[in-house]
């Protein structure tokens, strides 16, 4: 079977791949790339998950790419709204021309005798076999797993006559009209859930183990909505952007330097919010704020919901499903029609494709990023993982940059290869999500890579912090190693496009 190669392979079409492949259009217009993606349209987690009322956890304007203005006035963005914002940028740079879509990559090979990748994949449909080779691969696949999400056994669910779904495969024309709901969660998902059914549903319970830290946020910008009407749309883009990034900066600090002081002001905006009389139990959190995501909802619609009779809170522990409802601890009933099992996602990074260097497997825990985006011992490779404690595409933006300027500098040295090393053993057990106790961090302990005790190793989620090392640090910092190698691939016959032949040409020319 005759692979196809390319200079950069980059895995999945989400918000990560559509972004790194603009970077790479934009600073490497050398370099003929692919994005390989499973299912059938762009957009990743935003085109997968339609439950009702579907949005971003992150403001748009720093949720968006740095290169590309966020202009609707949306704070928090729908999902059809991010998906035509991806769709978009990805037409505008004509990435979506570089887009394989339906193929399943399976397995990933690099060979040091070869110099390149080699990916195994099959078509999603009819499972025709497929293979690629690279110089450079990229995962922008995200961090968990699309097939399924993560699902608990309940007791006694069998016997539940009722709907049971799971946010991730949320059936097409679910009716809820007049139907009792239990929404079991208290993350992202279940608080986006709850006031969205409330308006059709009978009624909504969002049933919690734990209550969660919840802000409300403004749905709409107003300073940006009126910069707007006379300032260019990437200048008001970028003052709302710094703006935004020194608020999350401010509060996450504050946090964790002051985390009383931030609890106080938290629950006292909750109270503001849900009246005199609220039942604050439901929503005063055991650990401290940033201790887990802090969730946010636009113009307090959660609140208003539960102003209104049209949703509760109840905190308790499930004790068994039963014919018609949910039997709790406590021995109240909960009534429902339709349960959503709002529980989480299961980690998986690389799309849970198998990777190997020089026939030795690569298991994620086995390794540290170097500054969040090289593998540490893996060749040509780098993975996008954006920020915990802020918008994921602020790092996903900036560790693409680097990769870009990665490939500039080893194309300006003649370098066919680099892979960081770690010179200290700085390795420690701390994950590179460590900053979180959330629990599908706790579930994946074993198989996210670690972090190191100092930089390069060590992830420090400050977009402020990371911007000069990512954008202008020296690229050989004594951690890279870097190979020359004047062999080309043995085996591997390149398509070539008419750039690369008049580049090809060029270089003969200057040799000769």
């Amino acid at each position: 079977m005759q692979a196809e190669h390319f200079d950069v392979l980059i895995l999945g079409a989400g918000i990560s791949g559509v972004g790194a492949a603009c970077h790479l259009t934009r600073k490497c217009p050398g370099k003929r790339y692919a994005i390989l993606e499973r299912r059938n349209a762009i957009g990743g987690t935003w085109d997968l998950f339609r439950y009702p009322g579907i949005r971003s956890d992150s403001d748009m304007y720093t949720f968006g790419f740095n290169f590309r203005p966020w202009t609707e006035p949306k704070v928090l963005a729908d999902g059809p709204s991010l998906r035509k914002y991806v769709r978009e940028t990805a037409e505008q740079y004509g990435v979506d021309r570089h887009i394989r879509f339906g193929i399943k990559v399976t397995a990933a090979a690099w060979s040091s005798e070869d110099g390149y990748w080699t990916l195994t994949a099959r078509r999603e449909e009819g499972g025709e076999p497929l293979r690629f080779t690279c110089n450079f691969l990229m995962g922008c696949t995200g961090y968990y797993n699309y097939d399924a999400g993560y699902q608990p056994e309940f007791p006694g669910q069998k016997a539940f006559k009722g709907q049971l779904i799971h946010p991730q495969h949320w059936p097409d024309n679910l009716e809820y009209q007049d139907k009792r709901v239990v929404v079991i969660g208290s993350g992202a998902t279940a608080i986006t859930l709850v006031p969205s059914m409330a308006g059709k549903a009978a009624h909504v319970t969002m049933l919690q183990r734990s209550p969660t830290y919840i802000l409300s946020v403004p749905a709409i910008d107003p300073i940006s909505s009126r910069l707007q009407r006379f300032l260019p749309d990437m200048l008001v883009y970028r003052l709302a952007r710094t703006r935004n990034i020194n608020l999350q900066r401010f509060l996450y600090a504050l946090s964790r330097r002051r985390p009383k002081v931030v609890r106080r002001m938290l629950l006292a905006a909750v109270r503001k919010q849900l009246g005199k009389n609220a039942d604050m139990r439901h929503f005063t959190p055991s650990y401290n704020p940033w201790d887990e995501r802090l969730c946010v909802v636009p113009n307090g619609d959660l609140f208003k919901a539960i102003r209104h009779g049209k949703a509760e809170v109840v905190t308790d522990q499930i004790e068994t499903f039963t014919k018609t409802g949910i039997k709790l601890q406590s021995g109240a009933e909960l009534p429902a029609d339709i349960v959503v099992s709002a529980t989480g996602l299961n980690v998986q990074l690389l799309g849970g494709i198998r990777v190997e260097v020089d026939g030795k497997r690569y298991l994620p825990s086995d390794s540290m990023t170097y500054k969040g985006v090289l593998i540490e011992g893996v060749p040509n490779a780098a993975i996008i993982i954006g920020y915990t404690n802020a918008s994921w595409t602020l790092k996903a933006d900036i560790a693409s940059e680097y990769v870009c300027r990665l490939l500039q500098h080893m194309d300006r040295k003649g370098y066919t290869e680099v892979i960081p090393r770690d010179r200290d053993n700085s390795r420690t057990e701390d994950t590179v999500m460590g900053g979180l106790n959330s629990g599908y961090i706790r579930r994946a302990i074993d198989q996210l890579p670690k972090q190191g005790s100092k930089r390069p190793w060590k992830i420090v989620q400050d977009y402020v912090r990371d911007v000069p090392i990512l954008r202008y640090a020296p690229i050989e910092d004594g951690v890279l190693s870097f190979t020359r190698k004047q062999d080309k691939p043995a085996g591997v016959q390149p398509v070539r496009t008419q750039q690369s032949r008049a580049k090809a040409s060029r270089t003969a020319i200057e040799a000769s």
